[in-house]
């Protein structure tokens, strides 16, 4: 080989190696980005937490959250460690911490067990039903993916006609806005909607049903196992909504490490996501 050929092949060489280093500096962060993905946990429901505890949430690709004590900036910063965000959304009763529940404390209806600072409300009532709209398009503009909708067992608590027809304008008008739609719980209220309609598609695109292998005992304020008849009832109602084409996600409350080993093996077989909390208080 001649000088003159040994020279080119030496800075052909040169060139591969710097263009192999380059390549190599721009995937690495797509794939520390895509190791992180696959080391994220899958779902995590934290309802009493503020943006003070936002490192928390980093470690998951889904959370639920109360949008209404985080910023855009917030969410914005969540989205870009790639987490996706459901906020939580009270349809169905009121909270006597929101800084609306003297407005509309009229609307209240009845207490709500276990939660003193809860009360059920009337969900037929028109300015209940825009001032949703408005609450839910208001935290739609913070950039959140999704709504966690909660207390849709006002409808089990007063089952009427109007509040039935009031429930599902809310959730409709919720739908609407584009985003994803997770019920939690509401298992009175969607099965009837399902009955009459054929699907809650229209209404919904996700379940999340607390407690189906675990239970919360209130009056001690530990945590037990359901009985056999409630975990079928519970996970009847789950398969009927994965079969009407949602999302099924589990929260459950135990620290039981022998249950624990069974709701993940429960979930992994049925294609379910789940979050296993050692708090009521989901913080």
């Amino acid at each position: 080989m001649s000088k003159k050929s040994k020279y080119l092949w030496k800075k052909i060489m040169i060139l591969t190696w710097m263009f192999s280093l380059f390549l190599g500096i721009l995937a690495g962060p797509c794939a520390i980005d895509a190791k992180n993905q696959k080391e994220k946990k899958d779902y995590g429901v934290f309802l009493s937490i503020d943006s003070s505890q936002i490192k928390k949430l980093y470690g998951y690709r889904l959370v639920v959250i109360d949008a209404q004590y985080f910023s855009a900036k917030d969410i914005r910063t969540l989205h870009k460690k790639g987490v996706k965000v459901y906020t939580y959304l009270n349809v169905g009763s009121i909270e006597n911490f929101r800084d609306y529940y003297k407005k509309y404390e009229y609307l209240t209806i009845g207490t709500y067990e276990n939660w003193e600072e809860e009360k059920w409300v009337d969900v037929s009532n028109k300015d209940w039903q825009k001032f949703m709209g408005k609450l839910s398009k208001k935290l739609l503009k913070k950039g959140v993916d999704g709504f966690f909708i909660d207390n849709c067992d006002v409808y089990d608590y007063a089952k009427t006609k109007k509040n039935f027809k009031g429930l599902a304008k809310i959730l409709k008008n919720i739908k609407r806005l584009g985003k994803d739609v997770m019920i939690n719980g509401g298992d009175v209220f969607v099965t009837k909607y399902r009955k009459i309609y054929g699907s809650a598609k229209n209404i919904m695109t996700a379940v999340n049903q607390e407690s189906v292998w675990s239970s919360i005992q209130f009056e001690t304020g530990t945590f037990g196992k359901q009985p056999e008849d409630v975990r079928k009832y519970f996970s009847d109602y789950v398969q009927k909504c994965k079969k009407d084409g949602m999302e099924v996600y589990l929260l459950e409350y135990t620290k039981d490490k022998k249950l624990i080993r069974r709701i993940k093996q429960y979930c992994r077989k049925n294609k379910f996501h789940y979050y296993i909390s050692d708090s009521i208080e989901l913080d």
